[in-house]
C-alpha cells in the first residue's frame, strides 16, 4: 500500500514538474516565407527568457485553418490580411491582438544558370516566350498568400487569362522556390525574401508595388500566457526587426 501511494505521489509531482515546464514553451505559426527569420528571432528570444519556442511553418492558409480546428498555437504570423481576418472573423483571435509586423515584395524568378532577361510583364506574348514549354512556379492562387499576390498582379497586368494554363499549383511558397531551384519550371513568381535565400536563382524582376495589394505581415497573439505576450512584444523590439531586415523584409506597410 505504502508502494502504491509512493506511486501516486511521485506521478502527481512529476505531472506538475511537466506541466510547469510546459507552459515555458510557445508555439509559433508563421507563413513559410518567415522561416529563416523567425527561426533566428526564436533562438535571440529563447536565450534571453529561458523559453523553448516551437516554431510551425506552412502555407498561410493551412496553418490557419490548423488553428481554426484546434492546434495549439500561442502566436500567428501570416503572409497576408486574408487569413487574419479569417481567424478573427471566427473569434479565435481578437482584433486588438493583431499588429502590421513587416512587408515584402513579389519577384519574378529564374533558375541558374539562365538566359532570362527582364521582360515587359504585361506583354502576354512574352510570358509564353519565356515560359516555353515550362510551368511558371507559383503558390495555390486559390488559397496561398504568394500565389494570389502573383495571381492579383498578373491580372491588374492584363495577362493572366493568356498565361494561367501554365501555372504549377504550389502549398508554399518555398515549394514553389524549390520548382524553380531543380529546373522543374523555368520561372516562378516568390517573395523577395526567399528569392534572396538561395544561390540557384536569380532575379528576373520585380513586380511594381501599385499591382497588387500591399504585402504585409500580420501576427496576432492567441493565448494570453507571459510566454506569449512576451514573444509578442519581442517581435516589435529593434533587434527583432534587424533580423527581419536582415532576411529582406521591409518596414510594415
Amino acid at each position: 500500500m505504502k508502494i502504491w501511494k509512493t506511486h501516486v505521489c511521485l506521478t502527481a509531482l512529476l505531472s506538475v514538474v511537466f506541466s510547469a515546464h510546459a507552459a515555458a514553451d510557445l508555439k509559433v505559426y508563421a507563413a513559410s516565407s518567415m522561416t529563416n527569420a523567425i527561426n533566428e528571432i526564436s533562438e535571440n528570444f529563447s536565450g534571453k527568457f529561458d523559453v523553448t519556442v516551437t516554431p510551425v511553418y506552412g502555407g498561410s492558409s493551412s496553418i490557419a485553418r490548423q488553428i481554426m480546428n484546434g492546434a495549439p498555437a500561442d502566436v500567428f504570423i501570416s503572409a497576408n490580411t486574408k487569413w487574419m481576418d479569417y481567424l478573427v472573423d471566427e473569434k479565435v483571435i481578437l482584433r486588438d491582438n493583431v499588429t502590421n509586423l513587416v512587408g515584402n515584395s513579389l519577384v519574378l524568378i529564374a533558375p541558374k544558370p539562365s538566359n532570362t532577361k527582364s521582360f515587359n510583364f504585361s506583354d502576354s506574348n512574352a510570358w509564353l516566350a519565356a515560359l516555353n514549354d515550362g510551368r511558371l512556379a507559383l503558390g495555390n492562387p486559390t488559397s496561398v498568400p504568394v500565389g494570389m499576390y502573383a495571381k492579383e498582379s498578373l491580372t491588374t497586368l492584363d495577362v493572366w487569362k493568356n498565361i494561367e494554363s501554365k501555372v504549377a499549383p504550389a502549398k508554399n511558397v518555398r515549394l514553389a522556390l524549390a520548382l524553380v531551384e531543380r529546373g522543374e519550371a523555368p520561372l516562378g513568381i516568390v517573395y523577395k525574401t526567399d528569392a534572396l535565400l538561395t544561390d540557384k536563382v536569380t532575379i528576373v524582376d520585380e513586380f511594381s508595388s501599385d499591382t497588387h495589394s500591399a504585402i504585409v505581415y500580420p501576427a496576432a497573439m492567441i493565448s494570453d500566457s507571459i510566454e506569449s505576450k512576451q514573444f509578442f512584444q519581442y517581435l516589435n523590439t529593434d533587434e527583432a526587426k534587424a533580423v527581419f531586415v536582415k532576411y529582406g523584409f521591409s518596414n510594415k506597410e
